[in-house]
């Protein structure tokens, strides 16, 4: 009955799957440059977008179906900032559309459940758009200087020590 839904849901699944892994990457990265403010956003985005999986995963066992944990998907090596924020606004902008479209094939197929949680997703989406849209807009208007900022605010604090 719900055939079309499962199938869309697990798209999804491999969608927020490729993402979870590709902003690992890119926090373990910014990490390790001592780009803080960056690396926790990769990283509370990753984490986001497992809960998402989990509801996805969820959605789909209700409906009977399987749940697919696979993704075809390859993490793309890039270690410059700017490109990292690049490929995340692509890969936001990306999963906000098809969270669309597959919303209305799901109203289309009688599953309003199904359609409501990917209109949720997709606000969560378009803020993780926006957030890296927001970082890569910084770094064009103030350049490496604005990546220095974050190095210099860690450093700061390793050679200030423990708190006593």
């Amino acid at each position: 009955m719900h055939k079309k839904s499962i199938e869309l849901l697990n798209k999804a699944v491999a969608d927020e799957l490729a993402a979870v892994h590709q902003y690992m990457y890119f926090h373990f990265h910014c990490d390790d440059q001592g780009l803080d403010l960056l690396a926790n956003l990769f990283k509370r985005t990753a984490i986001e977008e497992m809960i998402h999986i989990e509801r996805l995963a969820e959605r789909i066992l209700f409906l009977k179906g399987e749940v697919d944990i696979w993704t075809e998907d390859k993490v793309q090596k890039l270690h410059k900032v700017k490109d990292m924020l690049e490929l995340g606004c692509k890969m936001e902008q990306s999963s906000a559309i098809a969270y669309n479209k597959w919303a209305n094939e799901c109203a289309a197929n009688a599953d309003s459940v199904s359609k409501k949680l990917f209109e949720d997703l997709v606000v969560d989406e378009e803020r993780h758009f926006d957030q890296y849209d927001t970082e890569f807009g910084h770094l064009a208007e103030y350049g490496d200087s604005y990546l220095a900022l974050q190095s210099i605010e860690r450093s700061k604090r390793t050679s200030a020590g423990p708190a006593a």
